[in-house]
């Protein structure tokens, strides 16, 4: 029954569908529970520092539960947004209940829809890799599969990373900067790519190409059979579902730069260079996102057996409570900046 934990995570969802149910002000009940009810739970519920050794480690990396744990994301998430943009285009609704509604599906296609994406894409298996795509898709994000594998995880910790906030950065100047670069980081990494393989632009292995042809086909789509409302809560929703991505990357390394050696390179990413937290509640509907120092170290590595490393930096608070903090700058900066070795803040202050 232990294994069966994550099964917490589908707690978002279920939330967004009794909001869209009942309609009026519960249509922010999936806001409410994320910003209010996870982080007193968090507050609440004991950390876990513990980590999985021995048979027990090797049985849960093969069983396929946590697997199918992960692929029941992708019907939820579809199945959400398809009953959202038919019920908005169908009927009547005050401009609030659309705002709850664009909110609440927003924070379900960041949290189950690309946070799993994010695990999926990094697994070996094309399939799940195909997977992991189609679950960035509602979320206008599908570049996010190149710049996070061959961006992201060479350059975390650096000036050079788009997902990485700098010190005394807000998490709203954060927002425009990451997007911003994160999409054109993509574009030239895929022209890498090409220029590897000796491919033109239009080849067939230009993802980027693809990825733009299939957000422009899913607009479309939308359009056609939900009108501009449907389209326009649509696309509502996967821009929520963008800012709580980049809300995560912004806490996830926030002020924390790896060293520039003689070289000119910089030392290799160690355990020091993501803010974890073991607070159980967080770990648990983040699919253990949290034990991210584990993850850089060895991003293949099964979210059901990461690690905790106790010279890892914690955070006082777990994700989703860190979350609600980053997005009030000055009790932010008193609350993190800190903790923050010295060395590190020399190097990443915003000017």
């Amino acid at each position: 029954m232990k294994d069966l934990k994550y099964i917490a995570a589908l707690s978002l969802p279920i939330s967004t569908l009794i909001g869209f149910y009942f309609q009026g002000y519960w249509s922010f009940s999936t806001p409410i529970y994320a910003f209010v009810c996870i982080p007193i739970l968090e507050v609440l519920l004991p950390h876990d520092i513990s980590n999985i050794k021995g048979k027990e480690r090797d049985a849960k990396e093969k069983s396929k539960l946590f697997d199918w744990m992960l692929y029941l994301n992708i019907p939820i998430v579809y199945g959400l947004l398809l009953y959202l943009v038919y019920d908005v285009s169908k009927n009547s609704y005050e401009t609030f209940e659309l705002v709850g509604f664009a909110l609440s599906m927003g924070i379900v296609l960041g949290t189950n829809g690309i946070n799993v994406a994010h695990e999926l894409g990094h697994r070996k298996s094309r399939t799940e890799r195909t997977l992991a795509k189609i679950l960035l898709l509602p979320s206008h994000y599908m570049h996010f599969y190149i710049e996070h594998n061959y961006g992201h995880h060479a350059q975390a910790a650096t000036a050079e990373d788009p997902a990485t906030a700098k010190y005394n950065q807000s998490v709203y100047s954060f927002w425009f900067t990451s997007v911003v670069r994160q999409y054109w980081s993509a574009w030239k990494l895929q022209e890498k790519l090409l220029r590897r393989e000796e491919e033109s632009f239009f080849s067939i292995k230009n993802d980027m190409l693809w990825y733009t042809i299939c957000q422009t086909v899913y607009f479309v789509v939308l359009y056609l059979f939900f009108g501009p409302l449907g389209l326009f809560i649509a696309i509502a929703s996967g821009i929520i579902g963008i800012l709580m991505l980049e809300t995560v990357n912004y806490i996830e390394h926030y002020g924390l730069l790896r060293k520039k050696l003689p070289s000119g390179r910089y030392e290799r990413v160690r355990e020091v260079h993501s803010w974890n937290s073991n607070h159980v509640m967080g770990r648990i509907v983040l699919y253990e996102l949290t034990r991210h120092s584990d993850h850089h170290y060895k991003s293949s590595k099964k979210y059901q057996v990461l690690d905790y490393h106790d010279i890892s930096p914690q955070m006082p608070f777990g994700y989703p409570t860190s979350m609600v903090l980053s997005f009030i700058p000055p009790v932010w900066f008193k609350l993190m900046n800190s903790r923050i070795p010295e060395e590190m803040k020399i190097h990443g202050k915003v000017s």
